[in-house]
């Protein structure tokens, strides 16, 4: 069995790529179930896009629009004479459009003499891959915003972050701060935050965590999410950024926690737009002998900060500094 494997992915390479990414003459309705296996899948893995605002495709860019704020009204009006008004606009904001896929392929052999359904293990699998790589693509554009604070006592750059800079409720309280003094909306009553499991570790750790969550009944209203603090809903993921740091006297890594107000971001609208399982059976692309069937994805993403000022990107070490790798 292994070496099938082996021997199919050598042979897969050699695919080709413009009759894999064609149309599937399968039936709609298989059609629909494999898309929904693979949609199903990837939606598990989009920790970050889900606070995206979403917007659909137009030609090859994505855009959003913000309106202008005002200032306020401190000046007393006079008698009969009509304020000079302030000038009401929008600002067009654009993200690039980049297309991404993969597919694997299936040997007849392997089809045949095995006792489970590969080609919906292997749909289910490429569903995982994609959410993943859509996810990762999110975050990769959110870790680069203007705002950034570091945790613990004394550091000011990420090259001075090591084991003992952890995210403390203390930071939580700052970062907290930091979105209600540039009034960053709140998401369904909270602000929001994208941690690491070993960042997670360290916060669960503290008394202040512990004895809040012992006296408050804490309902999760999103996905992935752990508990909170100061006001802050705290989403575990695996795929929260982490870095190398080559300057810490201890070897450990440095990990990003994403703060987030309503709409900091906009996405493009993933279930919208170009999503795609697509199947071949052995019969369509299988060569002259049928000896193989092919399952991918491809799907278009869109990624763009809409409001600096709404996300604060903390980053901080962890006790597992030491053992986890960047990502």
């Amino acid at each position: 069995m292994i070496n099938y494997v082996l021997n199919l992915q050598l042979f897969a390479a050699d695919v080709n790529p413009i009759n894999v990414t064609s149309q599937s003459s399968m039936s709609p309705t298989m059609k629909t179930f494999y898309d929904t296996a693979l949609l199903e899948n990837a939606r598990e893995a989009m920790v970050f896009t889900q606070f995206g605002d979403k917007q659909p495709m137009h030609g090859n860019k994505v855009e959003w629009r913000k309106f202008n704020t005002f200032a306020k009204a401190m000046t007393p009006l006079t008698e009969g004479v009509i304020p000079t008004g302030q000038m009401f606009g929008m600002t067009k904001i654009e993200g690039e459009i980049t297309q991404h896929g993969d597919f694997t392929a299936v040997s007849d052999r392997l089809e045949l003499e095995s006792y489970d359904d590969v080609i919906f293990g292997a749909t289910e699998e490429m569903g995982a891959a994609e959410g993943e790589t859509y996810d990762t693509l999110t975050r990769n554009i959110l870790v680069a915003g203007n705002s950034v604070m570091y945790a613990g006592d004394g550091a000011t750059s990420r090259q001075q972050i090591s084991k003992g800079h952890k995210l403390t409720p203390e930071t939580v309280n700052k970062a907290a701060t930091w979105l209600k003094k540039n009034k960053a909306p709140k998401i369904n009553g909270y602000y929001v935050a994208l941690i690491h499991p070993s960042v997670a570790y360290d916060l669960r750790e503290s008394e202040e965590w512990k004895e809040f969550h012992k006296y408050n009944d804490v309902t999760p209203i999103f996905k992935g999410e752990i508990g909170e603090l100061h006001n802050v809903k705290f989403i575990e993921t695996t795929n929260a950024k982490i870095w190398d740091n080559g300057d810490a006297t201890d070897g450990s890594v440095v990990y990003a926690t994403l703060f987030l107000g309503a709409k900091a971001f906009g996405i493009l609208d993933p279930e919208g737009e170009g999503m795609e399982m697509i199947v071949k059976t052995k019969e369509q692309i299988g060569g002259p002998l049928n000896q193989f069937s092919t399952i991918g994805y491809k799907f278009c993403h869109g990624a763009k900060i809409l409001y600096q000022e709404r996300l604060l990107r903390v980053e901080s070490g962890s006790s597992f500094g030491d053992v986890d790798t960047p990502n």
